[in-house]
């Protein structure tokens, strides 16, 4: 099989560094110095139980969509597609799936944020498309390695289909290898939900207070905003007919918190690079889905508001 990872920063970063452990042909699809630093020097992966792994530049091909946009010169050659771009550029990341995918190939999505399946299956085609997520954490230093901070979970699952067919099998059996820990999801939906629940739960607090993960759970009050963000987003995603009746939101959020307890959540280390954050897609788009309901989500909307403010004083437009 012949697996292309697009957007090879913290997450998409760990998902190649774990596959190539397996024996699947390997395409990195990045940008500009991180596609020339793959090329020249390979991964280096910090695992989360110690070790350090040197991947070579020739266990994986580099395709950079700086010289070539669309990725052309591997259309037509991919079996699966996995998306861990930002989610917004998923138009893009969607139309060089498209490109790159077999007929029979299919794309998965671990972005965060609401809306990336919706957006990918106007492009690609509904059962082509994979949702999922991950509460794997990971953080990129400034060097390029990528530091396996926080060991979780991969949950994927189809909008047209409630178990997995022959493609959908490979790819969970080398996640599997991978040391991945994939789960097949019946319910793709509740799914995406439960992790922007966690999303908007963790990744502005962390951002606004510069904080890791863990450092939630030991503040009363950002656990306290941590966990009324969430049951903000979890009764909006009632509203929208998703099934929580067998989920504990408040557990949940605990454990991700302390499973990724030393890991730099994505939103942190955009700021810190002075980088566009993905709030538009978390706490922006569930203020959105509120208003449409007349439900206020107070908690999220000062997230939103003050992580805007933040990318505002660092010139981010």
């Amino acid at each position: 099989m012949r697996i292309a990872v697009i957007g090879v920063g913290s997450i998409g970063g760990l998902i190649l560094g774990a596959l190539s452990t397996t024996n699947h042909d390997l395409v990195a699809v990045s940008r500009a110095e991180r596609a020339l630093g793959l090329s020249a020097e390979g991964l280096v992966l910090h695992h989360h139980d110690g070790p350090i792994e040197m991947i070579p530049p020739a266990r994986f091909e580099v395709v950079d969509t700086t010289v070539d946009q669309e990725a052309s010169q591997i259309s037509g050659s991919i079996d699966i597609a996995i998306i861990c771009g930002k989610s917004r550029d998923t138009e893009l990341l969607g139309r060089i799936a498209r490109k790159i995918l077999l007929p029979s190939g299919m794309a998965l999505t671990l972005q965060n944020g609401l809306g990336n399946v919706e957006k990918l299956t106007e492009i690609i085609g509904k059962e082509r498309v994979l949702g999922g997520s991950t509460t794997h954490g990971a953080w990129k230093d400034d060097s390029g390695a990528v530091h396996w901070a926080g060991f979780g979970n991969i949950t994927m699952g189809s909008l047209e289909k409630s178990s997995p067919g022959q493609i959908e099998t490979s790819l969970i059996q080398a996640f599997e290898h991978a040391n991945l820990k994939p789960f097949w999801s019946e319910d793709l939906n509740s799914s995406i939900w439960i992790k922007a629940i966690i999303n908007v739960a963790i990744n502005p607090i962390c951002a606004i207070a510069g904080i890791e993960n863990g450092m939630i759970e030991s503040d009363t009050y950002l656990l306290s905003v941590s966990l009324a963000a969430a049951s903000e987003a979890a009764e909006i995603a009632r509203y929208k007919g998703v099934d929580f009746s067998d989920v504990d939101i408040e557990s949940r959020v605990i454990e991700v918190i302390r499973s990724t307890a030393n890991n730099r959540c994505s939103m942190l280390q955009d700021l810190m690079s002075g980088r566009r954050t993905e709030i538009d897609s978390l706490c922006g788009r569930l203020t959105q889905e509120a208003e449409e309901f007349g439900v206020p989500v107070p908690v999220n909307a000062t997230l939103y508001a003050l992580v805007k403010a933040i990318e505002t004083a660092n010139g981010v437009r």
